[in-house]
């Protein structure tokens, strides 16, 4: 990371992985919680329950790594960067054959916004090319 101040945008992106961080381990426990307190592993087989389990784990796990990424962006931390890149990427992906227009319209802007020249030079990326 250069010793350059962090542009509005990044602190915005990283916000919002808090925000998506947050919401993901609230779901992880409430659904964990709920699954446990409405007895519906006496219903199903120990395999469906662990499942459910498993399930859980990994949205709070997900919601553990937002918290990550969200240092990473703050810090100015290069793999930040890039792991925002690739994620962007394959929403971008999977928005298409939805044709989800908003969520088209902010994965274009964070693509652009990653690109920018002062953007680059936060994260330590190379604005020459090679």
């Amino acid at each position: 990371m250069s010793s350059q101040v962090r542009p509005m945008g990044v602190t915005i992106l990283a916000i919002l992985e808090i925000v998506s961080g947050a919401i993901a381990i609230a779901i992880g426990i409430f659904f964990s919680a709920l699954w446990g307190s409405m007895g519906m592993d006496m219903m199903m087989d120990f395999g469906g329950s662990a499942v459910m389990g498993l399930i859980s784990g990994i949205i709070v796990a997900l919601g553990a790594v937002s918290f990550l990424m969200a240092w990473g962006l703050l810090k100015g931390k290069s793999w930040a960067w890039t792991i925002t890149l690739i994620l962007t990427i394959i929403s971008l992906i999977f928005d298409l054959p939805s044709m989800n227009i908003i969520g088209l319209i902010i994965d274009i802007v964070i693509l652009y916004y990653l690109f920018r020249p002062h953007v680059k030079a936060y994260f330590g990326k190379s604005t020459q090319v090679l």
